[in-house]
This record gives C-alpha cells, sequence and structure tokens, in this order.
C-alpha cells in the first residue's frame, strides 16, 4: 500500500475514482440521473483546481501495487465557520469498491490527520449522506455524530446530510 500526497497530474486518476465511486456508494440513495451525467472531465477539471489551490487544502492518493491510484482523501481548514469546534474539514474520501476492507481507507485518514496536526488543527468535521454505508467508517474511526440532520436537494430528490466530528486529535 502507498500513500502519497496528490500532485496536478493525478487530477484526471483522482477524477475517475471520484465518479466511479460516486457511481456505486450513491446507487439507490441519489437519483440515477444525477449519476449518469458524472463526467470524468468535468471531475479533471474540478480536481486540477482543487490540487492548485492555495487555501490550505490538500489531497493525498492511495495506489494499488500496480502504482495506479485507487483511492484518494482531501480536507483542509474548516471553511464555513458555522462549526467553530471543528477547525478541519475532510471534503472527501473514496476508495474503490473493490479495495474497502484492506485499510486503505484508514491509512488515507491517518495521512490526512497528520496534515492537521502539523497545522495545529485538533479538531476534524466531514459531512456525509446519511444513508451512505461509509457513515459506520466513521464511527469505527472514533467520530461522533454532530449534525444529524440537514436537508440538501439534489436531482429533485431531498437528502438528508449527516456530520461527524473529531476532537482534541493528536
Amino acid at each position: 500500500m502507498m500513500i502519497r500526497k496528490a500532485t496536478i497530474t493525478d487530477a484526471a486518476d483522482i477524477a475517475k475514482v471520484h465518479v466511479d465511486c460516486w457511481r456505486t456508494t450513491y446507487k439507490n440513495i441519489m437519483p440515477d440521473e444525477v449519476l449518469e451525467q458524472l463526467c470524468y472531465e468535468q471531475r479533471t477539471e474540478l480536481w486540477e483546481a482543487n490540487l492548485c489551490s492555495e487555501d490550505g487544502h490538500l489531497a493525498y492518493v492511495a495506489e494499488n501495487e500496480m502504482g495506479e491510484i485507487i483511492g484518494f482523501v482531501s480536507g483542509g481548514p474548516e471553511k464555513s465557520g458555522e462549526y467553530p469546534p471543528y477547525g478541519g474539514e475532510i471534503t472527501a474520501i473514496y476508495v474503490l469498491k473493490e479495495y474497502h476492507n484492506l485499510g486503505f481507507g484508514k491509512e488515507l485518514f491517518m495521512h490526512l490527520l497528520q496534515y492537521f496536526n502539523s497545522m495545529h488543527i485538533h479538531s476534524v468535521i466531514v459531512w456525509v449522506l446519511a444513508d451512505n454505508p461509509a457513515c459506520t467508517f466513521y464511527e469505527r474511526l472514533g467520530a461522533r455524530l454532530v449534525v444529524e440532520h440537514h436537508l440538501i436537494h439534489i436531482g429533485g430528490k431531498n437528502l438528508n446530510m449527516v456530520a461527524y466530528g473529531w476532537g482534541l486529535l493528536g
């Protein structure tokens, strides 16, 4: 297992993982039309912008034994200011389904926590769809539910977001 900081040259591979994970993770949660409209090219542009940003956010990638990117995590300082106890935010963490339960997600999470600690950020929040099976992943990593209901509207459907938080890290 190889975890490393993402670079701009990783944007297309991160985008592919991002789209593929959305299509498997959110099937039967989000409307099919939303998932069908996802586009590798648009996500690549998004990731090129994200990886060039100087706002303190960064990403780490996980590679399999062939050097292929099979997962990523991104995060940085919490931007909204609505949740003052939480100085950091995980903005995305995805691992291709065939690599679940092999420790990649936890290793990506741990690398991001090390980054937060280096920035003296000792509390972190992550927003997730309430129906996302990843909720148990966050709970196993010691997160506690801090927001139980935040309605969002995607593709003509109301979805419930929840937030998990970790305090006093490191």
